[in-house]
């Protein structure tokens, strides 16, 4: 890969309206066995104080892990983030990933914001736009329904 290949990303911000709770939300985003269902089967694990680990598993071990840097439940969660199932994303700086969530009416506003702030491979940074999009679509119909949706997504090339 050449420097070319490289650029640092606008923050990545995804909103969407979800009829639950905020609880309901923050549950979806904190539990293991509800991340399972609509983050591409991935189980999350934390102890949610700041300063703790945060990571998620698959069948081959830790995917992601990070840092808890904010944790406000049911508002607000911000977590450093950092993929290890490839390699050569082992060495790139961590993102950012804040969760706001905020009570809208007979509805929750969730905010997502994805901030990296050093340069990464222009196929990690598609692969986040494409992933979120559904990781959130998926959140939001699990809430809304019970089902998430069965969305599948090939690796960054």
């Amino acid at each position: 890969m050449t420097s070319d290949d490289y650029e640092i990303p606008p923050d990545v911000v995804y909103v969407t309206y979800i009829k639950t709770t905020p609880q309901r939300v923050w549950d979806a985003l904190t539990r293991g066995e509800e991340t399972q269902r609509y983050f591409f089967g991935f189980r999350i694990e934390s102890e949610w104080r700041v300063g703790a680990r945060w990571a998620f598993y698959g069948d081959e071990g830790v995917h992601d892990e990070g840092e808890v840097l904010e944790c406000d439940p049911p508002r607000r969660l911000k977590i450093s983030w950092r993929v290890v199932a490839f390699e050569d994303a082992r060495d790139l700086p961590p993102a950012f990933i804040t969760y706001d969530i905020e009570t809208a009416g007979e509805a929750v506003k969730l905010t997502m914001t994805q901030h990296q702030p050093g340069a990464i491979p222009r196929k990690y940074i598609e692969g986040g736009k494409q992933g979120w999009a559904m990781i959130l679509s998926s959140l939001k119909t699990l809430l809304e329904t019970g089902q998430a949706l069965n969305i599948s997504m090939e690796p960054p090339q």
